[in-house]
């Protein structure tokens, strides 16, 4: 058996939307720490323990039952009462909690004595009213009032933050139990009196409160959770997204823990269907709207579930940048990097009212526009995205290139701003050869490829829509791009592309990861891309737990750190498809295995934002600490890799998905159910046959499915045919 690895410390999270709640094991919230009640980026609940008469419980288990549900079973220690002592382990005490907009939380007692026991149950609680941001830097602030009302008759707790015109509440109500709740000395008691065998029973009920928008708590118990919409949504979910089948059960765990945990981190959007959502970008910290993150999730996901891209289109269209703003790193046309609803983003103490300090949010809009056509089919997409998508056509050419020599930089304008606004954006992850850290103006070699896969696609979709100068006009801006990225990026003494260009318009050979995301976007010629794929396969890049993400050979590296040598799961699953549009599918299957048995060794088979690489010949990959657990863009790696392997390449608009399988020994078969494919369903078989991969549509039209070399309907310069 595998060994599992924890990571970050144990704990219990389960979320909703914008709620989490992340408590200890036993199910309490201990002060000062991380842990909470968090409501719409502000901690409501900053501490939470509950006792009998005056002492605390013994913890037996306890752990979530869903992303939305937990269970904690406790145990009595020997208490002294006034009817006589209590011996320890007479008392079994379960907290059950369910979050839907609000928390319900299930108090369970039983008497397993022989005795009559009577005695005082007290939650002890505290709200700081935190904005998410100063408890994670661990310096709060207090800027508003708290005050607290308790109404016995409606046996309701009211606990309120002002802070001029911000506010948020909660309300905890009392209910379902024999005997009335006090509330004195920050406590909510109970006196319990329980014959032998007898059970005792209460509701605590959390509603939330955002000025005047009101979150009610779900009002079924957690053994009535499968009642719920919220429980019936999730059923639907499941049901909708394209499952798989397949004799390799670590692959299969690894897969349907990610539909899993793509479900955990939807967020509904206001008055649409039920079934569209934005993808958040992962707990605990991350669950809010983002560009990047949104919108890889959403390439990730075009043919699980493209209603992701949808709602991320929808969601990050209606918060495109109209005019400038440097505090915000806001330029016309420009997409979002991160929304925030707290209470500094309220008084703009913090630029995240959205902050725009992203380069590489505005071409993968456009990618995943035509992603998302190309998946569904769906002339009504475009017209409802295009002013967007003629927007970021507009910043790439007025405001990504800085200068005007033809790249993409970023430098960031605001005092609070990131240094660094590609998807490796901690401010020590682009480096000189030397370790120092480069200095900008930044073209990283990413944002040229995605801005050449953008604009190709925009040409694809121009020509749909009846536009050809259009078209033709981003054709050769793609062209004129290929050919100078070739010119002044490629290195070859190295046999590698450069990082980056610094200010000075200086090649940064530093050997990063970054380079596989050229080959996913078609910037990279045939006769090169053989170099690309062996240098990053390579034993200072790869690790056999995936490729790092910076060279081991590097001054800088350093697998404990956040982005100079740590493996991202994501990174690789856009490496991966890199390899399979120029041919290389074995090396993108190798990639495949590494994240499926490095996903093996984690809990649940929940593979996390990033893990440290050290090599293969160690028994485990080991966690980075603070890495986000669900994380969407990690879990969506294991759809894209499922991609890679089976070479889907989907044409709705033609009613055409082409497919190039090369299933690996360790993968047999599989079977994919419920493919979407604009309007129509297939299910199609995929099994070895010696060395070879057949492959058999069971559900549909064999019509819709054609096979074929993928690398020929994949042009480097000119975008897919």
């Amino acid at each position: 058996m595998a060994f599992k690895v924890q990571v970050g410390p144990q704990q219990i999270s389960i979320h909703q939307g914008q709620t989490v709640l992340i408590t200890e094991p036993d199910g309490q919230i201990q002060w000062p720490s991380d842990k909470g009640l968090y409501f719409l980026d502000t901690r409501i609940v900053s501490s939470w323990h509950i006792f009998a008469n005056g002492e605390p419980w013994q913890l037996l288990n306890g752990g979530a039952t869903s992303y939305y549900t937990c269970r904690v079973f406790l145990t009595n220690r020997a208490l002294l009462s006034e009817d006589g002592a209590i011996p320890e382990r007479t008392l079994g005490l379960t907290i059950s909690r369910s979050i839907a907009g609000g928390l319900h939380e299930d108090l369970d007692l039983t008497n397993h004595g022989m005795k009559r026991v009577r005695f005082q149950l007290e939650i002890a609680l505290r709200a700081d009213f935190a904005d998410v941001f100063e408890v994670k830097s661990g310096r709060i602030v207090r800027r508003g009032r708290i005050s607290t009302e308790w109404s016995e008759a409606h046996q309701q707790l009211r606990t309120t933050y002002r802070n001029a015109d911000f506010s948020r509440a909660l309300t905890i109500s009392a209910g379902q139990t024999p005997a009335k709740a006090v509330y004195a000395n920050g406590r909510i008691s109970f006196e319990v009196t329980l014959e032998p065998g007898a059970a005792w029973h209460c509701c605590l009920l959390y509603a939330l409160a955002d000025g005047e928008r009101q979150f009610s708590a779900p009002p079924h118990s957690l053994d009535d959770n499968t009642k719920s919409e919220h429980a019936e949504s999730l059923a639907d979910w499941l049901e909708t997204v394209v499952k798989i089948e397949t004799s390799n059960e670590e692959f299969y765990r690894l897969f349907r823990q990610a539909l899993e945990d793509m479900a955990a981190l939807r967020l509904p959007i206001a008055g649409t269907d039920h079934m569209v959502f934005l993808p958040a970008a992962g707990l605990p910290w991350f669950v809010a709207p983002f560009g990047r993150d949104s919108l890889i999730v959403s390439l990730q996901n075009t043919l699980i579930y493209p209603e992701f891209a949808r709602g991320a289109l929808e969601i990050l269209g209606s918060l495109q940048a109209k005019t400038v703003d440097n505090y915000r790193d806001a330029e016309p046309g420009k997409i979002l990097h991160e929304k925030r609803y707290g209470e500094l983003a309220h008084f703009k103490l913090i630029p995240h009212t959205p902050y725009y300090g992203t380069a590489d949010a505005t071409p993968l809009y456009l990618i995943t526009l035509h992603a998302a056509w190309r998946a569904t089919g769906d002339p009504a997409l475009l017209e409802r995205n295009l002013e967007t998508a003629e927007g970021c056509l507009s910043w790439i050419d007025d405001y990504g290139d800085r200068d005007g020599d033809g790249f993409q930089e970023y430098q960031t304008r605001s005092p609070v701003g990131y240094e660094n606004m590609g998807w490796k954006d901690s401010g020590d992850a682009v480096v000189y050869p030397d370790g120092s850290l480069v200095k900008g103006p930044k073209a990283l070699c990413e944002l040229q490829g995605y801005v050449h896969r953008a604009w190709l696609g925009m040409a694809e979709i121009f020509d749909a829509l009846g536009k050809p100068d259009r078209a033709q006009g981003l054709r050769a801006k793609a062209r004129a791009l290929f050919d100078r990225f070739n010119e002044a990026f490629w290195d070859e003494e190295l046999g590698f592309y450069a990082y980056a260009l610094d200010g000075e318009k200086k090649k940064v050979l530093s050997v990063a990861s970054n380079a596989g995301h050229c080959l996913w976007s078609c910037i990279v010629p045939r006769e090169r891309a053989n170099k690309v794929v062996a240098r990053l396969m390579a034993p200072d890049m790869w690790t056999g737990w995936g490729i790092r993400t910076l060279s081991s050979a590097h001054p800088a590296f350093n697998p404990y750190n956040y982005q100079t040598g740590s493996v991202w799961p994501h990174d690789n699953a856009l490496i991966a498809m890199g390899f399979k549009l120029y041919g290389f599918g074995a090396e993108a299957a190798r990639i495949a295995h590494d994240i499926s048995v490095a996903a093996g060794h984690f809990w649940f088979n929940q593979l996390p934002e990033l893990y440290t690489a050290l090599e293969r010949d160690h028994a485990f990959p080991i966690q980075y600490i603070g890495a986000n657990v669900p994380q969407a863009w990690a879990a969506g790696s294991a759809f894209m890799l499922t991609q890679a392997i089976l070479g889907f390449l989907p044409d709705a608009p033609r009613d055409k998905l082409y497919i190039d399988p090369a299933l690996p020994y360790w993968l047999p078969d599989i079977t994919v159910r419920d493919l979407r494919l604009g309007k129509h369903k297939l299910d199609i078989r995929f099994w070895r046959e010696g060395e070879a991969t057949a492959f058999e549509v069971i559900k549909g039209d064999p019509q819709l499915v054609e096979r074929c070399d993928l690398t020929q309907r994949v042009f480097p310069g000119e975008g897919l045919r």
